[in-house]
């Protein structure tokens, strides 16, 4: 070969493999600099997963490799904006392209040296390490919202598309509530409903429960056109949970909002308007239109919903509805019960038609048991479990959650770590069980478990007092379990004190509870008694409120009304007590509250000044019967004006009310409970009591921006405080139609808060007893002793006064604080004589130690 030609050919040859070299290492640089960045993105999620877990050393090593990107990308960035020129061949031709334009000519050979330099690049092409294979599994896909294909389509209105989406909901809504309606049995009896009330001034309606009653008579009435002319339908009910979830329920049945067509009014709370048609309202906010309204002029029908319940507002509503009907030839009234205790009604309003409507239950198997139990709670839980586990045969053939009925709170308590002990014993052997309890004083986010659905493969065991008779209604029931007690309040006029005691429930009761069992499909209910007990030691129906409680605010309201003779009133005659037969209801005794009852109300209105010597109620009488309050607090609140603290008495009227309820202590933080209790109490045990605890836990909720955790740290029950809240604000308003003017004294001046509270409790004042222990009443001569929950159960002043005296496992004063002597003649000097308070020695230094009870009589 040509010496010159190999020389030229070996140039080229170098030429060719530096080119190669250099384009393999742009390759291999990119593919490098590719794995670092996603390298880095790695590290930099890692870090932010692990925090401060990472050792320094990796922290150390995943900065460096932020460092070495950040220079890589900066130098490629300096490369791609080189400013300068690019000068081709002449021919406007790259060398390379020269080069190679050769081997593509026909007939040309490879030489020995470039088959040579082909086998050392495809060797060294095989060593070439390539990055690992990636598998689209092991990535989530991402959408790449750039590559979106562009549309030409018409703008969607979200709003519009919103609410097309509600309106087709509401007609949904609407086609279930219509179906619903019509599904119940009292739709069958619409148009003889109608027939009957336009031809009946007065009507007894008998609807079973389920029925529909309470919902769907207000709104056949409406359709029928009893609303016309601005007039209104109102309906009654006992209780105020009652009143207002059914004007939320017929409320979204007419398709209204609440307030509007549809409203409610309670105590201390109304949702109503100018166009409302239908009202919902307590029988005791009723009771008090009357007083205002003699003849109920806004209304058109009066509806009486579960007048059985003998409620005291009830009974005296019946009263004067009877003389309305007598003024009112147009108005019509509706008395309406869920029992069969119907003839009674019939025969108090001159033997007015009775309508039955039968309800919508399953049926329902009432089992008794076969000898009285002893121990009806163990019995109860015992019963759980026979139903739980199926040992009672037929009984696993029923699904559903059980219902038992107990007492009060602390037997419900007691069953419930009864069945939760055993359920753990039993292991795996038994089912899951939800225990759910429900009574008055527990926090309404608890009360609302009750309506949760058990999860799947477990039973809901809800424990209630008898407020789940009718006041609740809880779906999934399939299994009653009911100890045939209940507890009443009764009051002693004699002794001015009143007492809670456990007494037989009624047959209308235990009929009421079994039916709970049988709402949604067949049912069972247990009797925790024989059927003997049934019918011959229950009574058939409860005794009526107004044979059982104070009296002093129904008296004043009458006397407010200008009925005079309370002793001679109209009262409702008796549902049969005992069982009487139908054929000498006429002749049964009313029942008239006794007229020792009477008698001693009407002694303490005089007492309070709201009657004069003859029996005419006073000026400062009618400012008392205008506030929605018990006579004695009312006069607490009017003395306050006089003395400067209507402030601290409106706050201290309101957590009287809720005194029972406005601590709580969990069972596994009672020690904490009590520790945060003793903060508000402590400081005023020797000074304020009870009075100036409740305004120091007020004042801190006020602080505190009304907030519920703090509630909950401080173990106080937010719902009550919440509502001591709304009832403040409504006597506020109260305050200035019954010219109670504002003014504030402080906490500090307690002084002057306890002398207004002496002005109304002045009767309620005991004296320690040389025992050291117990108190002993000024004027009834009663031993009682402080309640465990007030601040001075451990101080024993020598003096107290008291908001109330309950008979539990012994006489309890509640609400107590200790006062002075001098204040008794000062803020009551018509009912203590300065002698009596000078012979009371309370000055003289008490025995130590614990002393006979009863020596100081």
């Amino acid at each position: 070969m040509d010496p010159k030609r190999r020389k030229t050919g070996d140039a080229d040859v170098g030429d060719l493999r530096l080119r190669s070299r250099q384009a393999y290492l742009q390759k291999r640089e990119a593919e490098q600099l590719a794995l670092l960045r996603k390298q880095v993105i790695e590290e930099a999620e890692e870090e932010e997963r692990l925090g401060d877990r990472l050792s320094k050393q990796e922290r150390a090593d995943f900065a460096r490799n932020r460092d070495t990107l950040r220079l890589a990308e900066q130098r490629n960035a300096i490369d791609e904006h080189l400013d300068g020129y690019i000068l081709p061949d002449a021919d406007y031709t790259t060398k390379s392209e020269t080069l190679a334009r050769k081997h593509k000519e026909k007939g040309y050979e490879k030489s020995e040296v470039q088959l040579w330099e082909e086998e050392q690049t495809s060797k060294v092409r095989a060593q070439i390490k390539k990055p690992e294979r990636v598998s689209a599994e092991d990535y989530d896909f991402v959408f790449d919202t750039e590559q979106n294909i562009k549309f030409d389509a018409p703008v969607i209105d979200l709003e519009k598309q919103r609410l097309q989406a509600n309106l087709d909901e509401a007609e949904v809504k609407a086609k279930n509530i219509d179906d619903t309606r019509k599904s119940l049995p009292i739709y069958k009896y619409r148009e003889e409903f109608i027939q009957a009330v336009s031809e009946h001034q007065i009507i007894v309606l008998v609807g079973a429960t389920g029925s529909g009653k309470t919902t769907q008579l207000t709104q056949y009435l409406n359709e029928s056109g009893y609303a016309k002319n601005s007039l209104r339908i109102g309906c009654t009910q006992p209780r105020r949970v009652a009143a207002i979830s059914v004007a939320n329920r017929v409320a979204a049945e007419v398709g209204t909002k609440i307030g509007r067509r549809v409203g409610y009014s309670v105590r201390f709370e109304s949702a109503m308007s100018d166009d409302t048609q239908i009202e919902y309202m307590t029988d005791g906010l009723a009771l008090r239109l009357c007083l205002t309204d003699p003849t109920l002029s806004d209304y058109s029908v009066m509806i009486l919903d579960e007048a059985h319940e003998r409620t005291l507002a009830t009974d005296i509503l019946m009263s004067l509805l009877k003389e309305i009907c007598l003024a009112r030839p147009e108005f019509r009234l509706i008395i309406a019960s869920a029992t069969l205790a119907a003839q009674k009604f019939s025969t108090y309003f001159h033997d007015a038609p009775i309508m039955n409507i039968p309800g919508r239950t399953f049926p329902i198997t009432k089992a008794h048991s076969t000898q009285p139990e002893a121990n009806y709670l163990s019995a109860a839980v015992t019963t759980v479990f026979q139903i739980h586990l199926g040992s009672n045969g037929s009984m696993n053939d029923v699904k559903g959650d059980i219902l038992i009925f107990f007492t009060g709170e602390e037997e419900i308590l007691a069953a419930a770590d009864y069945i939760n002990d055993t359920q753990k014993k039993l292991g795996s052997r038994s089912p899951p069980l939800i225990v759910a309890p429900v009574y008055g004083a527990l926090p309404s986010e608890a009360q609302q478990l009750i309506f949760n659905p058990a999860p799947p493969g477990s039973r809901k065991v809800v424990l209630a007092t008898n407020i789940a008779e009718t006041s609740l209604t809880i779906d999934g029931i399939s299994y009653v379990i009911d100890c045939g007690l209940e507890k009443q309040n009764s009051f002693n006029a004699a002794t001015n004190m009143a007492s809670l005691v456990t007494v037989p429930c009624s047959r209308a009761s235990a009929e009421q509870r079994a039916g709970r069992a049988g709402r949604t499909g067949p049912g069972m209910a247990f009797r925790l008694y024989t059927k003997y007990a049934f019918y011959h030691e229950l009574p058939e129906s409860s005794l009526p409120e107004i044979l059982r409680i104070s009296l002093d605010g129904p008296v004043l309201t009458l006397k407010a009304m200008g009925i005079h003779d309370v002793l001679h009133f109209d009262f409702m005659v008796r549902i049969s007590y005992p069982e009487v037969q139908i054929g000498t209801l006429a002749n049964h005794p009313q029942d008239a509250p006794p007229v020792e009852a009477l008698a001693a109300s009407l002694e303490t209105l005089y007492a309070l000044g709201y009657l004069d010597s003859n029996g005419a109620v006073t000026k400062l009488g009618r400012r008392a019967s205008e506030l929605p309050l018990d006579p004695r607090l009312a006069k607490v609140l009017l003395t306050a004006d006089s003395l400067g603290c209507v402030d601290e008495i409106v706050t201290l009227v309101a957590m009287v009310q809720e005194a029972g309820t406005l601590f709580f202590a969990p069972k596994d933080k009672k020690v904490a409970a009590e520790h945060a209790k003793a903060r508000f109490t402590s400081s005023v045990a020797g000074t304020g009591g009870d009075l100036i605890a409740f305004l120091n836990v007020w004042n801190e909720f006020v602080e505190n921006d009304y907030s519920v955790t703090w509630c909950r740290d401080n173990f106080v029950q937010y719902r009550c405080l919440n509502r001591v809240r709304d009832v403040r604000d409504q006597l506020v308003k109260l305050c200035e139609r019954v010219e109670i003017f504002e003014s504030s004294c402080g906490v500090h001046e307690y002084v002057k808060i306890l002398k207004a509270f002496v002005s109304g409790y002045f009767a309620n004042v005991a004296r320690l007893n040389r025992d050291g222990q117990t108190y002993r009443t000024l004027k009834q001569g009663l031993s009682v002793n402080i309640h465990p929950s007030s601040c001075l159960r451990d101080v024993r002043p020598k003096l107290i006064v008291f908001a109330e005296l309950v008979l539990t496992s012994k006489e309890f004063a509640r609400t107590c604080a200790p006062i002075e002597p001098a204040w008794l003649t000062e803020m009551a000097p018509h009912y203590h004589k300065q002698k009596e308070i000078d012979g009371l020695d309370v000055g003289k230094k008490m025995g130590k130690g614990q002393g006979k009870v009863g020596t100081d009589r």
